[in-house]
């Protein structure tokens, strides 16, 4: 059996078995098991939203005295370039913390949904999700302070306002780089709970 990190390893094992007439496979666990997905489909487009609109909040918290929306509507390219990043290391780092709850959802379908395991599962993976959102926040804010700090001779905001591309560009890939380090650290998690 082939292992998905999305969580469709048990539809596909049960509609499998039930195509092959296993005793233990109902139509029922293939159809539990199928309604789990949407909902877990569900909770990942609540969560991009939930995210797309974090990261902005997180880029104007960032930029205080400067009218991000502003910016945007004048065509600042290099703002625009920051509050993209931002919400691309969101979406790395929230990716796998939905990648955790999808496994912890799959362990407590194969131990039994109701059963303390299968709870516990879900429970950790869920505050599995809420560090890995913690985590993005707080990881791109200490990146750019840091960043900020040891780089006194450049005020990156300021450049960023002004229209600095080369800055705003720079700014993006220590956000990106970033969330690819703590989106690694969250998968790691991931593959040692379950």
């Amino acid at each position: 059996m082939h292992t998905f990190r999305d969580g469709t390893t048990l539809i596909l094992w049960e509609c499998d078995a039930l195509i092959q007439g296993e005793p233990n496979v109902s139509e029922s666990s293939v159809l539990l098991a199928v309604s789990l997905s949407f909902v877990q489909l569900l909770f990942a487009l609540i969560v991009a939203a939930l995210g797309g609109y974090g990261a902005y909040r997180l880029f104007s918290h960032l930029t205080k005295g400067m009218d991000e929306a502003a910016e945007l509507r004048k065509g600042n390219v290099a703002v625009g370039i920051v509050v993209m990043s931002v919400m691309v290391a969101m979406g790395i780092v929230l990716q796998a913390g939905i990648s955790g709850i999808s496994s912890g959802i799959d362990y407590a379908l194969r131990v039994g949904l109701m059963t303390p395991m299968g709870l516990i599962s879900i429970g950790v993976a869920f505050l599995q999700f809420i560090v890995g959102a913690v985590l993005a926040v707080v990881s791109v804010l200490f990146s750019f302070t840091v960043f900020n700090r040891l780089t006194r001779e450049v005020e990156e905001f300021d450049e960023v306002a002004k229209g600095n591309i080369a800055i705003a560009l720079l700014m993006a890939g220590i956000a990106i780089m970033t969330a690819l380090l703590v989106q690694a650290g969250i998968s790691g998690i991931t593959q040692a709970l379950f």
